[in-house]
């Protein structure tokens, strides 16, 4: 009794309503288990919480948090969610708790995509869901860690998920990883024919496929950031890679800049805004672009990375969120940022040692 691989994976998300399924579906939530009305989890400053512990074969379907923190300013940087898959001993996810929803500089926005969510987004407080697949063959265990000097003082989940006999083979593990570079070196080239001054987002080792990107630039200087190209690197190939863009807005599927304020598609959008209005373009800036309906396929490497201004140029403060699947095992992340490198600032001169 095993669950279709057509449905575990990607797909339209109304054509397989109608198929019945040989699969249990299941929850772990932080439901007050006395019966009473306390349903949420304390963490304590410095100390981890494990969320899910699930043993056997499944996938996740959809997670839901919602936070209450001491640290109402910085608790979405300094909480980091992480995922195992299968008894691995280093993460497949790895990111700070707002980003990977989808809204970065520690705060958060009402919007709607395809696979995540922030509803609400009041007092920097919101729902946060996501609704990515993750398969599993033997276990899945997701954490989050409160690096923080102050209390989470309620932390509320529901993770659902499926459970199978047994997972299909054809089936990847989802990966999430995030990356900061502040601020961005500079460059004094007019011209970019290598790409190895760019943005790194994604460097990964193994077969799998790209699904998204979460972009967050802090503009510091003013004026108009968004002339960086995208650069998709397959399979270890030099520059020409073979997915090259043509500007920042034009990744994210807009055109000549972002419009007046946030906005979100399905796929792309602009989860926080900066200042459009003015045509000064200064401030915080989240973009997404989720390659559901085109992923990018690898079968041995992939680095994806983005100019920061035309060949470089700019030296704004940027950020990101990779989301991909592939086969385990996985090319080791690089050391987590500290809390204090994760932190946004007003004036990358203040940045913390």
């Amino acid at each position: 009794m095993s669950c279709d691989s057509k449905v575990v994976g990607m797909g339209s998300p109304l054509a397989g309503l109608a198929t019945l399924r040989n699969c249990r579906s299941k929850r772990v939530s932080s439901f007050d288990q006395t019966g009473g009305n306390a349903d949420r989890i304390i963490i304590k400053p410095w100390k981890k919480a494990v969320l899910a512990d699930i043993k056997g074969s499944g996938a996740v379907r959809h997670i839901w948090f919602t936070v209450n923190h001491e640290d109402n300013r910085f608790y979405l940087r300094s909480m980091v969610l992480r995922m195992y898959w299968d008894g691995e001993k280093t993460p497949s996810v790895e990111v700070p708790l707002g980003d990977f929803f989808g809204v970065g500089h520690s705060r958060t926005n009402h919007f709607v995509s395809l696979p995540l969510t922030m509803t609400g987004g009041k007092g920097n407080h919101a729902g946060f869901n996501c609704y990515f697949p993750m398969p599993f063959s033997k276990r899945a265990r997701i954490e989050v860690e409160n690096e923080s000097e102050g209390a989470c003082l309620a932390f509320y989940y529901y993770i659902d998920y499926e459970e199978y006999d047994e997972l299909p083979e054809d089936q990847a593990c989802f990966h999430a990883h995030w990356r900061g570079e502040c601020p961005c070196k500079a460059q004094k080239a007019t011209i970019n024919l290598d790409g190895k001054h760019n943005y790194l987002i994604l460097d990964a080792k193994g077969r799998g496929h790209y699904v998204g990107t979460l972009l967050n630039v802090h503009n510091f200087g003013g004026s108009w950031f968004g002339e960086g190209d995208d650069m998709f690197f397959v399979d270890g190939e030099k520059w020409p890679p073979s997915l090259h863009g043509t500007g920042t807005e034009d990744y994210f599927c807009c055109a000549w800049g972002f419009p007046s304020g946030y906005y979100a598609g399905p796929y792309t959008g602009v989860s926080l805004a900066g200042l459009a209005d003015n045509h000064d373009w200064a401030g915080r800036w989240s973009l997404y672009r989720f390659h559901i309906e085109d992923p990018v396929h690898f079968t041995r490497s992939l680095r994806v990375s983005i100019e920061h201004g035309h060949a470089n140029d700019r030296g704004d403060d940027y950020s990101s969120v990779a989301y991909w699947y592939q086969t385990e095992p996985h090319k080791p992340f690089p050391k987590f940022p500290s809390r204090k490198k994760r932190l946004p600032v007003e004036n990358y001169a203040i940045r913390p040692k």
